[in-house]
């Protein structure tokens, strides 16, 4: 059955290749090369290779024997053709070869001739990326009733650009169970990565086994649930004996992890963090922080960090000093990540025992006694024969000696290391946050905010422009960050990681000479299938119709452009209740919209929609493009397009800051629109936005009033509605329907909850679109 699916998944993506021709007949062109990460040599040969025709794989090396079951195990998944390790010359299919000649510790070179198949590395791990190169080479022929699996003539001489290609998994914020990652790890494989960078510890849970502090597990990996909240909106967590989420790794799971990892060619690095983000060890030993009181591991997003550990106390180091005893003795990583970031210090400011720490050491400010605090910690690791790694706020008050950096407030933390001649890892925000959405939000699931498409992703470079060669030699890579704050399953993540892995993996791996996103384009559905054949839930969100809008106020005309992050792809349209599949039009350029419509469009292939169909209501009405004066103005960080905003027809979508939106900080949206002359209305509608993490809330009443003269006038209608705790985003259109009336200045008042259910927050409310007919 399994043979079926996968042959059912080649011919959807169109790479199964009918011909009845000899098995070795069939010229290959480049375009059916489709391998993400694209290698950086590729030359084509003549014909191709039958995989029938060998079914010995030899080896140069026994330390090469185990390798190569993997590879007979994972051919035969794909193919049914059976493969076993041998050194008969008469058998011999494919050839592994370690060539101490080759430049590149990670490179390899493959040679596909028609007599078989040769791979040639430096190390295991080129063998290992090597074979993955190969699976994305074999094509499926159909010779009469039978599939044969052939692999193209090809020449491919490839090594990674960047050493360092990593992935961090949070599982702390949310708890993913040893088989999510196990699963991710060959998942990395697959896009030739080579670094899992686990952050195992936070303030929401402590999910590492430490057997001199059981408390850590049996107190820290646990807190209250509040899964059906908002993250930003769960109420304090108490310590009574409410239902509890979390887990936890035992030091065997971890071990367990290590080992696939190490199978994989892949560097396993715990993250311990420190002197933050740590809630979790200090609910469970509350002596490590500055006041010693008890707290509970919060449900939910904290901020200020306040509560961290203690600067001051000796028993602090002893703690980590024993953590970090134990976590070196399961990760044989070259690397122990400290974190370092976000340390709110405010109470190092009033400890006695930090302000004595500060006078001993001759410290200024706390920003030194961070500096003093990592600058110990990387002596106890150095000390362990490992080197530290922190994020770039482990700059500040100075650098520890030999730290290398991770740069993720954009590059500038990355640089300045890099200047100071430290190595750097370079993951910034707008390239590598994984928890960003990757579509419009409104077809999305929920995500921490942020906008970071696929095609962006494509464009990381970890070297900054401007940088000396000097200073790039330092760089040794880049790293995708998957934050799982509003990612409670592993389907979810699965979801966030791919296909933007894929992105990121020819980022870091293939040479910038060589890059082409019309080319990964291509190769992209071959990558899908890979996905579907491995479970993998991908995310179709680059396929997505993406509806662009301009008005001519005086015409009032609106242009709609339709356009998705590939490159000349098929769009196809309809009009209000036109049927889209059966009716729909192709799409060649703006759409000029002078009336209300419902405009869907999506991407086609074989006549059906490859993903959702995008749907764009369009509201023309009695107010679009007059005159709004505002009697309390908009705040200036939201604007949307000006004074013409909230007539314009244009609708904010669910990302709050797409420019559509106006919004009012602690204040009641008040305007008057000017209609020009006295007309009957019949209804005012006020579009709203909900969204309580970022603290932006429904108004609680919503009032219309008309006047004839400007001066006086009469209320219409009210719509009144209590606050209610919501973990969605939604948009809302507050109806106010009522006897016509004649009427041409139009006074409509929202009025903000101001109080915010999180006390010493403000209230946002936003609005875009007043429609009135």
């Amino acid at each position: 059955m399994k043979k079926v699916f996968i042959l059912i998944s080649l011919i959807v993506s169109g790479i199964l290749i009918i011909s009845c021709a000899g098995d070795n007949n069939k010229t290959f062109t480049t375009a059916d090369i489709n391998i993400i990460p694209m290698p950086n040599q590729i030359d084509m040969g003549q014909g191709s290779f039958s995989l029938s025709k060998g079914n010995i794989i030899a080896v140069s090396d026994a330390s090469l024997n185990q390798l190569a079951q993997n590879m007979a195990q994972k051919l035969k998944e794909l193919t049914a053709l059976e493969f076993k390790s041998g050194s008969n010359q008469n058998d011999v299919g494919i050839q592994l070869v370690l060539d101490e000649t080759l430049n590149s510790e990670e490179g390899y070179d493959l040679q596909v001739s028609q007599q078989g198949i040769s791979i040639k590395a430096k190390s295991t791990a080129g063998i290992q990326h090597a074979a993955q190169t190969l699976y994305q080479l074999l094509h499926p022929i159909k010779d009469g009733n039978q599939i044969k699996w052939v692999v193209p003539s090809v020449t491919i001489s490839d090594a990674p650009r960047f050493e360092y290609r990593g992935l961090m998994l949070d599982v702390s914020r949310h708890f993913f169970d040893k088989a999510f990652v196990l699963k991710t790890l060959d998942a990395m494989a697959m896009h030739k990565l080579n670094t899992l960078h686990l952050h195992l510890i936070d303030d929401q849970g402590w999910r590492i086994e430490i057997k001199k502090y059981p408390k850590l597990t049996e107190v820290g990996a646990w807190r209250n649930n509040r899964e059906d909240r908002h993250w930003n909106d769960r109420k304090e967590a108490t310590t009574d004996n409410e239902k509890k989420y979390g887990g936890y790794y035992t030091q065997e799971d971890l071990k367990e992890i290590v080992a696939h990892a190490r199978s994989l060619n892949i560097e396993v690095i715990p993250e311990i963090e420190m002197p933050a983000h740590v809630m979790s060890a200090i609910a469970s030993y509350p002596e490590l922080s500055c006041k010693g009181n008890a707290i509970v591991v919060p449900s939910g997003g904290v901020w200020p960090i306040t509560d961290i550990y203690c600067a001051g106390k000796e028993n602090t180091f002893e703690f980590l000093e024993d953590v970090l005893d134990e976590v070196v003795a399961i990760f044989p990583s070259k690397y122990i990540h400290i974190g370092g970031d976000e340390a709110t210090k405010t109470n190092w400011e009033s400890c006695p025992h930090c302000k004595k720490r500060m006078r001993d050491e001759n410290l200024h400010d706390v920003e030194e006694l961070q500096s003093y605090f990592v600058k110990r910690m990387e002596r106890y690791i150095n000390a362990k024969g490992k080197k530290l790694i922190g994020w770039d706020e482990i700059l500040e008050g100075g650098l520890a000696p030999d730290a290398t950096v991770m740069s993720w407030r954009g590059t500038k933390g990355g640089v300045e290391a890099a200047k100071q001649g430290h190595d750097v890892i370079m993951t910034p925000t707008g390239h590598c946050y994984f928890d960003y959405y990757q579509g419009p939000q409104e077809l999305e699931p929920l995500a921490i905010g942020g906008y970071l498409p696929l095609s962006k992703v494509y464009t990381f470079n970890p070297v900054v422009e401007g940088m000396s060669e000097e200073e790039a030699a330092h760089v040794l890579g880049g790293q995708a960050n998957l934050w799982t704050e509003y990612i409670p399953t592993p389907s979810h993540a699965e979801y966030m990681l791919f296909p933007r892995l894929a992105a990121l993996s020819e980022a870091v791996w293939t040479q910038p000479s060589r890059k082409d996103w019309a080319s990964f384009s291509n190769r992209l559905p071959n990558m899908f299938t890979r996905y579907e054949s491995a479970g993998l839930n991908y995310a179709k969100s680059s396929q997505l119709v993406r509806m662009g809008s301009t008005i001519d106020l005086d015409s009032k005309a609106l242009q709609i452009t339709l356009e998705t992050e590939f490159p000349n792809s098929n769009i196809r349209y309809a009009l209000n209740n036109g049927d889209i599949e059966n009716e729909g039009k192709p799409y060649n350029g703006p759409l000029n919209i002078t009336e209300s419509a419902k405009i869907k469009a999506a991407v086609f292939q074989d006549g059906k929609p490859v993903y959702k169909v995008t749907e764009k209501d369009v509201v023309f009405h009695k107010a679009v493009g007059k005159t709004v004066n505002y009697i309390i103005p908009n705040h200036e960080k939201y604007g949307g397009s000006g004074e013409t905003t909230l007539t314009d027809v244009i609708r904010g979508s669910a990302n709050f800051g797409d420019g559509k939106w106006q919004a009012w900080l602690d204040q009641d949206m008040e305007v008057v629109i000017d209609l020009g002359e006295v007309t009957e209305l019949k209804s005012i509608s006020v579009g709203c936005l909900e969204n309580q993490g970022p603290d932006i809330y429904f108004p609680i009443k919503v009032e219309a009033q008309l006047s004839s003269d400007g001066k006086h006038y009469d209320r219409v209608g009210t719509i009144s509605r209590p606050f209610e705790r919501n973990a969605e985003i939604n948009r809302r259109d507050f109806n106010i329907d009522f006897t016509p009336t004649q009427g041409r200045y139009i006074k409509v008042k929202a009025f903000n909850m101001k109080q915010n259910p999180r006390p010493g927050r403000g209230v946002w409310l936003f609005v875009d679109e007043i429609q009135v007919n």
